[in-house]
């Protein structure tokens, strides 16, 4: 299976969809600031208190999240939500039976810009842990080559032991699994669905706050 996961990641490299820079432009004397995303400087406990909300085009899938099993892999997330970076994305691969898969950031309904591309080139480190892969289980995906994950996640629909320790798992889906199910169980051609289903709209929110 996690042959599986290193060639769908490859096969659906993210282009950078950068425009190329006029020949007679200008340097830049000074390179303008990156503005700091919203959970940069977010603690455990900070980012503990934080539950995920995915409104898919088939219903509403909400997850909690472990940034005390898997510190940096949550912050990437939270921001990668916050900042609206996976609004009209799809999931992309579905292997029935095992698992769901989205956050390819070249599936979204929009334009590309420059900050989502560099998204999809920052990556962040393994962070393997004590969390069993489990139905319902949110993971990280990744290629072959270590450190290399970047925004692409997973949903567990079965029992996975050959993942444990090896992917990061990070979060559970706490509502919706009859959702994720209903994904999981529609036409594929292979791995790639018929009919994408799209998330319409990922939010964070306080896990205190149903």
């Amino acid at each position: 299976m996690i042959a599986l996961f290193a060639a769908a990641y490859s096969s659906s490299a993210q282009d950078t969809g950068a425009s190329p820079q006029k020949a007679n432009a200008r340097p830049s004397s000074t390179p303008a600031a990156v503005k700091p995303d919203p959970f940069d400087k977010a603690d455990i406990k900070t980012m503990a208190g934080q539950c995920v909300r995915l409104d898919t085009e088939v219903g509403i899938i909400e997850m909690e999240l472990y940034p005390e099993e898997a510190l940096e892999t949550v912050r990437n997330f939270l921001n990668l939500v916050a900042t609206g970076s996976y609004d009209t994305t799809t999931f992309s691969r579905v292997v029935p039976g095992f698992v769901i898969q989205g956050g390819n950031l070249t599936t979204r309904d929009g334009p590309w810009t420059n900050d989502l591309a560099a998204r999809t080139r920052k990556t962040i480190p393994d962070e393997p842990n004590k969390i069993l892969h489990q139905p319902g289980v949110v993971s990280m995906a990744r290629p072959d080559t270590p450190n290399g994950a970047t925004t692409h996640f997973f949903i567990l629909v079965s029992e996975e032991p050959d993942l444990d320790g090896k992917f990061t798992a990070f979060g559970r889906v706490t509502k919706g699994m009859d959702v994720v199910q209903a994904i999981n169980k529609a036409p594929v051609t292979g791995e790639k669905p018929d009919k994408p289903v799209r998330i319409k709209k990922a939010i964070v929110f306080s896990c205190s706050v149903k």
